[in-house]
């Protein structure tokens, strides 16, 4: 077939290269953390809220207005973003301001936009 992935047609596994990998793979359990963190990622309504935060902290309000949203569905979309350590939050008398946690979660951010424009 020609739309087919090639496949290995031999049986013979490199031993040295496969032991050497061995001991350096992460844990099973950090592969789950970092695939619940991309699972962040697959909602675009989370997306848009972390664009937002990305270039400016902002209260729930601004970004409800911005996104035509109401309060309570981005409260709820900042909730599980913050709940997976991506947004953080410091409220200021009624007002509660959010930003990124960390310079990190901008560079992914970043870096998905570069890889789909490439």
């Amino acid at each position: 077939m020609k739309n087919s992935m090639p496949m290995c047609d031999s049986e013979l596994i490199h031993g040295e290269l496969v032991k050497q990998f061995s001991e350096i793979m992460p844990k099973d359990e950090d592969f789950y953390e970092l695939a619940d963190l991309y699972k962040m990622f697959a909602d675009s309504t989370r997306v848009r809220i972390l664009w937002v935060l990305s270039n400016k902290e902002m209260c729930v309000c601004d970004i409800a207005a911005l996104l035509g949203m109401t309060k309570s569905a981005i409260s709820h979309q900042l909730k599980s973003l913050r709940l997976a350590n991506l947004v953080k939050y410091a409220k200021r008398g009624k007002e509660v301001y959010y930003s990124l946690a960390d310079s990190h979660v901008k560079d992914i951010f970043e870096k998905g936009f570069e890889h789909i424009h490439e």
